[in-house]
């Protein structure tokens, strides 16, 4: 396959915003799906998007704006996913075509609840598109840093080696490191996994646990994260590696970090629903913790952290009493 022609990235959110800033340091032009019309046409006006990550300048000119997906997927033969995990499937009903001639590439580090499915998962058994043109944008990275421009890092994942190269190339700037990969399924997981670890280091920040603590906890995250993976599907990786161990720490660590914060908010007595509620940003841990938990019923995986995120968020087990009994089980 021919390398693409013409990138479209799909979303207009924090990540979203952040692609396309990197994109349009490499690329004369761009497509950029936004669903609501009032939002481009403020983005046009502003050179910058209001509602995120406002900082950044954006060279409009270089943008074909659109608000109707189908048009938008017609027009890209590269698509950059970055649409929050629980609207994926809904959105994507609204294109009737096929793929064929498609390069999808996935910015999204949750899963889709419908299925159970990670994006990858889902394009390739929903709308087969098989593996070899799909491929994943990893960490550890947030969008915030994207703007402020400071160094960050970013692992691409295809099973094609060039493809992954070409998107790499596309992203890379001077305060953006790429690294490419081939295991689709493990950064894809690690991602979704890492949002749930987040949420537990957050629940523990509000409890009052300390750094001593937080890194035990993570010490064993990884450990949990390895044994998930190489039980469903066992490759050559390096866990310890930035993006499994390091896009972890990121989201575990970062004042930046959606799942982090919202796990404080439970850690200080929030009910789930009520800190979703004052969040204006979706934190994909909150969706995976169920469907990981779903999965796990057939691997048996031992997950202590994951069970213990599950048991707060969905069972309404005491944050303190869960945690307690938690810190039992970690070595």
């Amino acid at each position: 396959m021919k390398h693409p022609s013409k990138i479209g990235v799909l979303g207009g959110g924090s990540w979203a915003t952040a692609l396309v800033k990197l994109l349009l340091n490499n690329c004369d032009n761009i497509n950029w799906y936004i669903r609501k019309p009032e939002s481009i046409e403020m983005i046009k006006k502003f050179r910058h998007n209001p509602s995120y990550l406002s900082s950044i300048e954006l060279d409009v000119d270089k943008i074909n704006f659109f608000s109707d997906l189908p048009e938008a997927i017609v027009a890209s033969d590269l698509l950059i996913i970055a649409v929050p995990a629980p609207f994926i499937e809904e959105l994507f009903k609204k294109y009737h075509g096929d793929y064929t001639d498609k390069l999808i590439f996935s910015a999204v580090k949750g899963i889709i609840p419908q299925h159970n499915f990670t994006v990858t998962e889902f394009f390739n058994r929903c709308y087969n598109v098989p593996f070899s043109k799909l491929g994943i944008i990893s960490g550890p990275c947030h969008a915030e840093e994207i703007a402020l421009e400071r160094l960050s890092y970013l692992t691409i994942s295809s099973k094609k080696v060039d493809d992954a190269k070409y998107v790499a190339d596309s992203l890379s700037c001077h305060y953006v490191n790429t690294q490419v990969s081939h295991d689709i399924y493990g950064t894809e997981y690690a991602a979704v996994l890492k949002n749930i670890i987040a949420i537990a280091a957050g629940i523990c920040h509000g409890l009052g646990y300390g750094d001593n603590f937080q890194a035990v906890l993570l010490s064993n995250a990884i450990q949990e994260i390895k044994r998930f993976l190489d039980n469903t599907y066992k490759s050559k990786r390096k866990i310890n590696s930035s993006p499994y161990l390091g896009d972890l720490l990121v989201t575990s660590y970062s004042q930046f970090s959606r799942n982090r914060t919202y796990g404080t908010m439970i850690g200080k007595g929030y009910s789930p629903k009520t800190a979703q509620l004052e969040m204006n940003m979706v934190a994909e841990g909150i969706n995976a913790v169920g469907c990981i938990n779903q999965i796990n019923q057939q691997y048996k995986v031992k997950m202590p952290i994951t069970d213990a995120v599950y048991n707060i968020l969905v069972n309404r087990v005491s944050p303190a009493l869960e945690i307690k009994l938690l810190t039992e089980k970690l070595k």
